[in-house]
């Protein structure tokens, strides 16, 4: 179901991540429960939870707001399809736009930086984390298509 049809019927029931996302990948739409990690520049735990069976789940992502180093690329990009997760939601940048353009998948970044992340080992994984205004908790519902992210307590469809 479109996010333009869930939010008339469920109005309620949904959050707007409201930040300027830009989508990459083929994928038309993703939704499944949020999983969490909480990092700025530094993607190590970011990486720790793609390298888990995904289960259908998307990766929400607070980095910040950080647009001037990317924590996910290509690479990263790829092991979240390898190993199952319906897609990522990044409050930060990405690389290899181009290359993760063209792949399986749906990832919403504020925009792209070709500078690599840290690897010292920051972040935290779970718990709940806010973007665009809204308060994500692992286990809430993500819906996300060319309209936008929306966020619900329960899953709706």
């Amino acid at each position: 179901m479109k996010t333009a049809d869930l939010i008339d019927v469920h109005a309620t029931k949904l959050r707007l991540v409201h930040l300027p996302f830009c989508r990459y990948g083929q994928k038309s739409h993703i939704c499944g429960p949020a999983q969490t990690v909480k990092c700025f520049e530094d993607n190590t735990a970011l990486r720790g939870q793609l390298e888990t069976p995904g289960e259908g789940r998307v990766l929400v992502v607070d980095a910040g707001g950080s647009t001037r180093i990317a924590v996910l690329g290509d690479m990263l990009a790829d092991l979240a399809i390898s190993n199952g997760w319906a897609g990522v939601v990044i409050s930060g940048a990405i690389r290899d736009s181009a290359e993760i353009a063209a792949m399986d998948t749906l990832v919403f970044a504020l925009g792209t930086s070709p500078v690599k992340s840290a690897k010292d080992g920051l972040g935290k994984v779970g718990g709940t984390v806010e973007l665009g205004g809204v308060r994500i908790a692992p286990g809430n519902w993500i819906y996300a298509d060319a309209d936008g992210v929306l966020m619900s307590a329960e899953k709706l469809v």
